[in-house]
């Protein structure tokens, strides 16, 4: 009877939704994601084909700002010790789950601390097999009186504890695996909960047919509200086709049937973009382009550890060469000519732009092929003369890259070989050590620089953790250490700049450029901005009725 019962309701609603759209199509938001989507249970967000639907019909006690300051949630304040070690939320009382069968006449319940705590063992439990597991590493489940190193001290007070200090632990918990879910939900779905959800987002779970479509309607009794006191969200419908092939993708955009672009492919490249990275003027009146700075790091690592075969002879031993390589090619043109400026030149340090404490007084590494020059006759190898091809070894998404640097190189008189690698091979090498100069990317997991700056912990030598090149340094282990004691942000970005700067110093890795989030939509789609992690945040975007004519600074005003 319970399964009659869904279908059709199911039925009902997707007919009610779909009816909906064809009457108030500027209420609904339209995307395509071309990838798919597997799953709509947070515990496995791992990827932003997923995060973004589950963005909107979770949240989670805290959440990020466009400028990724951490804000108030579910959690309306929070309290941090003064040893760092224990957090305590305070919930706001008006929050609901969405109605679902799940709850005893279908109506959502009030959320309680208990749920986070319910929330966050789920995803520690192994049965689950979460990949998101390791966010809740710092917890101290040792705590007497917790299983977990989380308590609910009634329903409207939680406390975590770490075991410990770990100032980003807030930039965790923005995270989709510590949005909150109910128990009832998770037990009345059991597997299905994954295509089944049930959250406190602004969006509830209309209707999925994998691979066709997925509908997501307003939240009637959502919580949170506009400067104004307007309740949101604003739209009533968001709509997600899975159109795998890109060039019908990008047609149903330009024909007016998808509200949002994400990103540039080649398909649409020379079509949407002029030469230096700007819209193409004949779609100024229909399209609006949207750009921003995107937490991902784009580099050459090279691996330093002198025990390993063939690090000892090779000239990248020597901090004057690979200073020399880091001169010696211009990154402001390869990102004008290679990607229509649809990134920035890395000429500052290795944590990217956006980045709060991004260190833009930090002087990096610019084209100077000059001193490219003299470092190699300081090296040795004046005029490269002695210096043996260094191989470069990338997959082949980056092949022009690379040609654009091996023939910049070679002006100066560094010799460079290119070798391509299939993707899953390349990474099972880069992580073995078994690449000496490589590329590689870090993509921000939360909205602090500590993430890249693990990366050259000795600590976290592959292939138990990420620092590839193997890069030690007793001081830079110090002021990492000093940054996970110092909850004070001033003081933690200037520990992080220090850092950042042995980075430069040493050179372990060669910046390429920070990447750039762009996104396409229609004139009628207010509200969407950019954010450096790429959130697809839905809940304050409108659309204006095609029949109401505004002009572009009353849509920016909006």
């Amino acid at each position: 009877m319970r399964n009659a019962y869904l279908a059709l309701a199911t039925t009902l609603l997707l007919f009610s939704c779909v009816q909906q759209e064809q009457e108030d199509i500027h209420l609904v938001f339209r995307y395509n994601e071309s990838k798919g989507i597997t799953s709509l249970d947070p515990a496995f967000a791992k990827s932003l084909p997923l995060i973004w639907p589950v963005h909107q019909l979770y949240n989670g006690l805290v959440q990020l700002s466009d400028s990724l300051t951490v804000e108030p949630c579910i959690a309306r304040d929070w309290r941090i010790s003064g040893d760092g070690l224990m957090y305590t939320f305070y919930l706001r009382t008006d929050v609901r789950f969405h109605d679902s069968p799940a709850f005893p006449q279908g109506k959502g319940r009030k959320v309680v601390a208990s749920d986070f705590v319910y929330s966050f063992e789920r995803i520690l439990n192994p049965q689950v097999a979460s990949p998101g597991a390791w966010i809740f590493s710092v917890l101290d489940v040792q705590k007497a009186g917790t299983s977990s190193g989380c308590m609910a001290e009634n329903d409207s007070t939680l406390t975590i504890y770490l075991k410990k200090p770990f100032p980003a632990f807030l930039g965790l918990l923005s995270m989709p695996y510590a949005y909150v879910v109910p128990f009832e939900a998770v037990q009345f779905y059991g597997k299905d909960f994954r295509r089944n959800p049930v959250g406190t987002g602004p969006f509830c779970f209309q209707h999925w047919s994998e691979g066709e479509k997925l509908v997501l309607r307003k939240n009637q009794h959502y919580f949170e509200t506009d400067g104004m006191g307007n309740q949101l969200p604003y739209l009533e419908a968001v709509s997600v086709t899975f159109i795998a092939d890109k060039q019908s993708e990008f047609l149903e955009f330009l024909n007016g049937k998808s509200d949002f672009l994400s990103g540039v492919q080649s398909v649409s490249r020379d079509e949407l973009l002029t030469r230096s990275g700007t819209l193409n003027p004949r779609y100024n009146d229909r399209i609006r382009m949207i750009t921003g700075p995107y937490l991902n790091t784009e580099y050459l690592g090279i691996l330093l550890d002198a025990t390993i075969e063939g690090v000892a002879n090779s000239p990248l031993r020597d901090v004057r060469v690979r200073r020399a390589m880091s001169y010696g090619f211009d990154r402001s043109r390869m990102m004008t000519h290679l990607r229509s400026n649809m990134g920035y030149p890395a000429h500052n340090g290795f944590i990217p732009k956006g980045m709060p404490g991004f260190p833009s007084e930090l002087q990096g590494f610019n084209y100077n092929p000059d001193l490219a020059r003299r470092l190699l006759t300081e090296a040795g190898y004046p005029g490269g003369s002695g210096l043996s091809p260094i191989t470069i070894c990338t997959t082949s998404d980056y092949v022009d890259i690379f040609e654009y640097i091996q023939h910049q190189l070679g002006e100066v008189g560094i010799p460079v070989n290119i070798e391509v690698f299939p993707g899953a091979a390349y990474r099972d090498m880069m992580a073995n050590s078994r690449l000496m100069l490589f590329r590689g990317s870090w993509v921000a997991d939360y909205a602090d620089a500590e993430n890249y700056l693990s990366l050259f912990c000795t600590d976290n030598f592959s292939p138990s953790g990420p620092n590839y090149t193997h890069f030690t340094s007793s001081e830079y282990d110090k002021l990492y250490g000093e940054a996970l004691f110092c909850p004070n942000d001033e003081v933690r970005f200037r520990l992080y700049r220090q850092m950042d700067s042995l980075i430069i110093d040493h050179v372990p890795v060669i910046p390429l450029f920070y990447d750039k989030v762009v996104r396409f939509t229609g004139k009628d789609v207010v509200g969407l901005g950019t954010n450096p992690m790429n959130l697809l945040t839905l809940k304050k975007v409108r659309k204006i009725n095609r029949t109401n004519k505004l002009n572009d600074h009353d849509i920016d005003s909006r």
